[in-house]
């Protein structure tokens, strides 16, 4: 079993020649947390989810490998940049006001072809007919269902504010306007369970807490079940659907179990930031760090390290900010916490550690570290093999 010691060792062999700060991937972790993905998918193929990888050249190694089929992406314009690099299976998760990126898709057969994009509302195609200008090309349209959980009478809400579309028969009757509108073609309904996929069931330090998301987890699991397979059964009335998209990393197994779904989504799971480390499904192997160097030792048990305070999105809370991982048993300072430009970390490890030396983070979330890096390096045991752009390297900052 690797330890966290005997992985500190290995990246600071591997980067004693950089300096910090600097942005790893370990591609042992990487191959591994990508193969336990393939396994809870139970055959059903993985549509990797972009925003959550942001580097180019690990999104083209996890798509080679067995299991993996198509992205799930951001932004349009991310999509377009995708599509023209060779990527021919792009599912856009998300509405997009994109005007001159809805002319580029609709003039060309390429990127038409390529790319489906995410709506639910009628204003949403007339934006797009209003955009494309001469294109002629038809549209593939996904539809989005609203996956929360609504309890006494819809008083009660739980989940994310996506789709404002939820039963069957506002999905088949959105449906049936696309078809019949010239130029667009329903091809594929999503369904993104962010309350089951995105929430941890198993909080460390709080039982009552973690009772109460297995409770609710499993309601929203069986309602969600039976309320998309009518929704499915719907839609396919009106549209030849081609996939039908659920789920996230922390809902694969329950995802893919239901007969309506196709195929699963899925992309944090491959770097498995801090967020994921409250699941009792699976437990993966951190594979994205970064690493800012020891620049100041204030006093006993301190040591002050550059930079570092990259908060996650999301409701802000202690939650959102990065964890000193190794060495282990650093802390941060409750009264400066991760700073702009300097942070204090606390613990007797502190005092081990020199000048110059690294302090190795995880972020909370997967692929918003790489909008801090232009570049991150690919480490095998201990080397880096390769050194190649994340998004912001490439010069493209979608978001």
């Amino acid at each position: 079993m690797v330890t966290p010691s005997a992985d500190r060792t290995r990246y600071d062999r591997a980067t004693a020649h950089l300096d910090a700060p600097l942005a790893i991937v370990d591609l042992e972790a990487f191959d591994a947390n990508a193969e336990d993905l393939v396994r809870r998918a139970a055959g059903k193929p993985i549509r990797v989810a972009s925003k959550s990888v942001r580097v180019r050249a690990l999104l083209e190694r996890v798509l080679r490998m067995d299991g993996f089929q198509g992205i799930m992406s951001f932004t349009l314009a991310e999509s377009i940049w995708l599509a023209r690099a060779g990527f021919d299976d792009i599912l856009l998760a998300y509405p997009s006001a994109d005007r001159a990126g809805y002319a580029e898709l609709a003039a060309d057969p390429k990127l038409a072809g390529a790319i489906s994009v995410l709506l639910d509302d009628p204003a949403q195609l007339d934006l797009i007919d209003a955009a494309r200008g001469a294109g002629t090309e038809e549209i593939r349209v996904c539809l989005e269902l609203d996956t929360a959980l609504h309890l006494l009478g819809g008083r009660i809400r739980i989940g994310a504010r996506r789709s404002p579309l939820r039963t069957p028969e506002a999905l088949a009757e959105f449906a049936r306007l696309v078809q019949q509108r010239r130029g667009f073609r329903v091809v594929g309904l999503m369904a993104y369970e962010g309350h089951i996929a995105g929430v941890g069931d198993s909080i460390a330090g709080r039982p009552f807490r973690s009772r109460a998301v297995q409770l609710m987890q499993r309601t929203a699991r069986a309602e969600l079940a039976q309320r998309r397979a009518a929704v499915v059964r719907a839609v396919r009335e009106v549209a030849d659907l081609e996939f039908v998209n659920g789920g996230g990393t922390g809902s694969v197994e329950s995802t893919v179990a239901e007969d309506a779904v196709t195929e699963v989504a899925a992309g944090s799971g491959l770097y498995v930031p801090r967020l994921f480390d409250n699941y009792r499904s699976f437990h993966g192997r951190p594979a994205a760090l970064f690493a800012q160097p020891v620049v100041r030792r204030p006093g006993l048990g301190v040591v002050t390290v550059l930079g570092g305070g990259y908060p996650a999105s999301g409701a802000a809370g202690a939650d959102r900010s990065p964890v000193p991982y190794l060495p282990q048993g650093l802390r941060y300072d409750s009264q400066e916490g991760a700073g702009e430009v300097q942070t204090p970390l606390l613990g007797s490890v502190a005092d081990d550690l020199l000048i110059g030396d690294k302090v190795w983070f995880r972020h909370a979330k997967a692929g918003e570290l790489f909008e801090r890096f232009a570049e991150v390096r690919l480490i095998e045991g201990d080397q880096v093999v390769e050194t190649v752009p994340t998004y912001r390297g490439e010069g493209r900052t979608f978001l």
